[in-house]
């Protein structure tokens, strides 16, 4: 748990690092600052000794404190350092990604600084704000949960208004200027769902996460599948879930309808790491892949063609995209312009998928 003193030195970083204190603006008064925050002179005076310090502001005898041209700190010459903010970094495709950056960046003598937010507010607070204070030479950014109101807007704002070269990969916002590179994931979805009623299945449960803005557009692709299908629509369900959602309440829910009279023929899953666990649930009721149940996923995670039967899905171009982001912000930074990119995934159809009626 936080001191005092360390409460109150992040929170006026936190107003510096965000614009609220523009470098060479006084900040309040020792006095000010204990009633604001209702702490004693000597946490105040400890905060503040830190800060200047960090060379985040100095003072003037007699004329009080002030706001540090921090963005200007010296750094080594030879430093050559690109910061990396995902939401995951060791696990599923994010480590196809990093290497990808990682070996487009190191063959230009650059090397990655990575932030791990495991797609948690705070900590990508955290890691943003320790991009900017390590006064990285890029930045390649994952939002956190990026279908929901962020409260890091302010970071993200400030980078956009900077110098400091920046880009989005693998989500991004509709209204930043930040170029990105991402994929087309409702037009894959809806070609994946399209898939299943070429086979023959009209019950099709899909199963989304929706606080990014992958899963919200495989969920509205699955939708514009049912929109060209007006007469199965009825047969349509969708289970939407969140990252901080209870996984064991969730495949509860997925078991309630496998165990239905009118269980679906089939499900779409948000990706393929879902889609293996979701099999399991299958198999733990006694029933058959794809005799039983169809299954389709997203992203060809690396298990995906091994295990039985084969999984159905589109392949998320994993060290493209990272190879890609490398070579864009390497642009951004010499100063070019650059277009974003977006991807249109290949779908590969291996043995989960059951055509009805054979």
């Amino acid at each position: 748990m936080a001191t005092k003193y360390e409460t109150v030195k992040q929170k006026i970083r936190d107003n510096i690092s965000s614009g609220k204190y523009q470098p060479g603006d006084q900040l309040p008064t020792e006095s000010e600052l204990m009633k604001r925050y209702g702490v004693s002179r000597y946490t105040i005076r400890r905060a503040m000794g830190e800060l200047e310090n960090e060379h985040f502001i100095y003072r003037v005898q007699g004329g009080g404190m002030f706001v540090e041209n921090w963005r200007k700190r010296d750094k080594p010459l030879n430093q050559k350092v690109v910061g990396v903010v995902a939401t995951h970094l060791a696990d599923y495709i994010f480590p196809s990604i990093i290497s990808g950056i990682d070996r487009t960046l190191s063959s230009q003598g650059y090397s990655i600084l990575l932030g791990n937010t495991h797609n948690d507010h705070d900590q990508e607070r955290a890691s943003l704000q320790r991009m900017l204070d390590s006064n990285v030479d890029g930045l390649i950014l994952e939002p956190t949960q990026s279908a929901r109101p962020n409260p890091n807007q302010d970071l993200y704002h400030q980078i956009e208004s900077s110098n400091i070269p920046a880009m989005f990969i693998d989500a991004h916002y509709d209204n930043s200027p930040l170029p990105y590179i991402d994929t087309a994931d409702r037009e894959t979805e809806e070609k994946l769902v399209n898939l299943l009623f070429d086979h023959g299945h009209e019950r099709i449960l899909g199963i989304y996460k929706v606080d990014d803005m992958q899963g919200v557009g495989r969920m509205q692709g699955y939708m514009d599948a049912y929109m060209s299908h007006p007469e199965a629509s009825l047969k349509s369900n969708v289970i939407m879930y969140q990252s901080s959602d209870d996984v064991v309440q969730i495949f509860s829910k997925i078991a309630e309808y496998l165990k239905s009279d009118k269980r679906p023929t089939a499900i779409a899953c948000y990706n393929d790491q879902l889609a293996i666990q979701v099999m399991d649930v299958v198999r733990s009721l006694g029933l058959k892949i794809p005799a039983d149940i169809s299954i389709i996923g997203f992203d060809d995670y690396l298990l995906s063609a091994y295990i039985l039967p084969g999984l159905t899905t589109a392949v998320h171009p994993k060290n493209k995209m990272g190879m890609d982001a490398g070579n864009m912000i390497l642009q951004l930074i010499k100063g070019q312009k650059v277009q974003s990119k977006i991807y249109h995934p290949e779908i590969i159809e291996r043995d989960s998928v059951k055509t009805l009626g054979q």
